[in-house]
């Protein structure tokens, strides 16, 4: 039986890429069946190799972010690396960068002079704040993004901010790339243009950001903090049940409010309760109300909380830690776990990509050794053995 060809299949894909963001907009073309060689650097490769040694020695983000691609070295300091370079961007479709502010075009390799040479590829810049305007030339990474958007000023505690665990900056802007990519690839196909792809992660991460931006330009002061709890919504947030595990859950709208305190809380009289009637004197009376559900709910253990909630038509759950995720109950029934190979010959478990693609196949190639693709693309490339050995021997591979 033969296997579907990927959507992406045909589809080249070369990235000077490093850390997060561009590398999870690349897996995710390479999860599609695009070929992506990601270029590092000579001996030690993309720095997010070394941000830890969790995974049989490799590194938890460089195993997330890199399956299923191609990994070549070059230095492109060297003419003879810049130039390997410049002749894999002539048979690629698109090329992927998130280098330090100016170094792109210091290499040639800037949107302008890539147009002019190879109209048919879509150049993709990740930068920081832009790749114009008064921040152009700043550095950035995820933490001193969520402090400037904003985000930490929303997460935490009313006594401490604290960063979101993930790097959610960097996902957001390689979700934006991922998908500005496949528009660019469909403008491509239906129109003959390439369109050059720009994404930062400020803006990434701002867009994220509209509806707290929104409460605050229009409603006089920003969300609160409030933990678990949410600041347009209530009841919303966890509460401890009687064995002392904590139950999530939230009320959406007035049916379900009605539901909670005629079936749940057994006291329908409080659906009409001024101080609680409406969503908006709900959350006017957020403590009250809070008294009212933790009281409840410290009646009984955290099981015949969530059998009670779920038999009345309330989405809730408990809070899992992130071993408690590894083994959920969801992941496991529906296979979504899959072994990647590693360099060296171990394998690790990764999730699936969650668009699942009706009758395609999921890519989950492994993951490459710093230039375990060097020999082979160099060959695709007509280069002999002997040139490859002057080129090992002099540091640009």
């Amino acid at each position: 039986m033969s296997v579907p060809q990927l959507p992406l299949s045909g589809i080249t894909v070369i990235s000077l890429e490093q850390a997060v963001a561009a590398p999870y907009a690349t897996r995710q073309l390479a999860d599609l069946g695009a070929r992506v060689i990601k270029v590092e650097r000579p001996g030690d490769g993309d720095f997010a190799r070394r941000y830890d040694t969790t995974v049989h020695g490799h590194s938890s983000y460089f195993v997330w972010l890199n399956r299923s691609k191609e990994s070549l070295t070059l230095d492109l300091k060297d003419p003879r690396g810049l130039e390997i370079l410049h002749q894999l961007l002539d048979g690629a479709d698109v090329f992927v960068q998130n280098l330090a502010p100016g170094a792109a075009d210091r290499l040639g390799l800037g949107v302008d002079a890539l147009a002019e040479r190879l109209p048919r590829l879509i150049p993709c810049t990740i930068s920081g704040y832009g790749t114009d305007g008064p921040w152009a030339d700043r550095k950035s990474y995820d933490l001193l993004v969520q402090c400037q958007t904003g985000l930490v000023s929303l997460t935490g505690t009313a006594e401490e901010t604290a960063r979101v665990g993930i790097s959610v900056a960097d996902i957001a802007a390689g979700m934006y790339a991922y998908s500005g990519i496949l528009t660019a690839l469909y403008t491509r196909a239906t129109t003959g243009r390439a369109h050059p792809v720009q994404v930062s992660l400020f803006e990434a991460l701002a867009e994220w950001m509209s509806q707290p931006a929104n409460y605050t330009r229009y409603g006089g002061s920003q969300p609160p903090r409030l933990g678990t709890q949410h600041a347009t919504i209530a009841p919303y947030g966890a509460f401890t049940a009687a064995d002392g595990k904590d139950v999530l859950f939230s009320i959406q709208n007035e049916r379900e409010w009605i539901v909670l305190c005629a079936d749940f809380l057994r006291r329908p009289e409080l659906a009409d309760d001024p101080r609680f009637a409406t969503g908006s004197a709900r959350v006017a009376h957020r403590e009250e109300l809070n008294a009212v559900v933790a009281e409840r709910i410290a009646r009984s253990d955290a099981a015949q909380v969530l059998k009670d909630l779920e038999g009345i038509g309330i989405a809730c759950a408990g809070v899992n830690d992130v071993a408690a995720f590894l083994d959920h109950p969801v992941l496991a029934a529906r296979g979504r776990w899959h072994e990647v190979g590693l360099p060296g010959g171990a394998t690790a478990e990764a999730l699936l990509p969650p668009a699942d693609l009706a009758g395609l196949p999921a890519r989950m190639d492994p993951v490459p050794g710093v230039g375990e693709h060097t020999e082979a693309i160099l060959k695709e490339l007509g280069r002999s053995g002997d040139d490859i050995a002057v080129l090992r021997a002099g540091g640009v591979v």
